[in-house]
């Protein structure tokens, strides 16, 4: 049985035994995280609570509680889900290690773009579902061909995954703010201040905002970095 500490854990729907029904409903664990991911990608973290949630499903609150036990659990269950839009490699596919490790970032940047909740919560929360760990085995087995062991291991791959959570979190919270005004305000800032900042003037301007030029940068770099040749 889980303690109730146990079940406040972050990421305690993948820890803990799936409950016995007495019944069959008609409502499923499949329907709820639809329903979860269809809610947070409409109204983001702070618009999903479980009544809410029960209601775009056409059921009472307590029907819930047959398959989660927290918001938590729809919370870990939902982003678990988008984790399955990342394509994983078949066969042959997995041997372009750089390929393979930039085609993963493009894919965990372009989901995270699509759910925003998602790039805020991947850093925070276990990513122990069986689709995100998935991901994370062939992000490891790519790396592992490429030389890494132990410490370096980790590290390599957290600095893959560290960079495209940052990135897309950051490009996901500016999508609401004004954006343009802000970029427009802080060239002109820096244009009147050229003397303070001569290489900001001189070379940033032109690429404020163009996210996606700075992520393939960056990823390049940091692929560069970690000695992954092209095949």
């Amino acid at each position: 049985m889980t303690s109730k500490r146990d079940g406040d854990l972050p990421g305690a729907v993948w820890f803990r035994n799936a409950p016995q029904r007495r019944r069959a409903p008609a409502l499923n664990r499949d329907r709820i995280v639809t329903a979860a991911v269809d809610l947070l990608d409409r109204d983001g973290i702070d618009g999903l609570s479980l009544r809410k949630l029960a209601g775009g499903l056409e059921v009472h609150a307590t029907s819930l509680y047959w398959h989660v036990n927290t918001k938590d659990d729809v919370v870990d269950l939902a982003l678990d889900e988008v984790f399955a839009e990342i394509n994983l490699p078949v066969g042959e596919q997995a041997e372009g290690r750089r390929e393979f490790i930039a085609t993963y970032m493009q894919q965990l940047r372009a989901m995270l773009l699509r759910h925003p909740w998602a790039a805020a919560l991947a850093g925070t929360r276990p990513l122990a579902g069986p689709n995100a760990l998935a991901r994370s085995e062939a992000v490891y087995a790519a790396l592992d061909m490429a030389g890494f062991t132990g410490a370096e291991l980790s590290a390599a791959a957290s600095a893959v995954t560290n960079l495209v959570v940052a990135s897309a979190s950051t490009q996901a919270a500016w999508a609401n703010q004004a954006e343009a005004e802000s970029r427009d305000a802080l060239q002109e800032r820096i244009a009147a201040h050229d003397q303070d900042y001569p290489t900001l003037s001189k070379h940033l301007a032109g690429f404020l905002g163009d996210w996606d030029t700075q992520f393939e940068l960056t990823t390049q770099y940091l692929l560069d970095g970690l000695g992954l040749q092209q095949q």
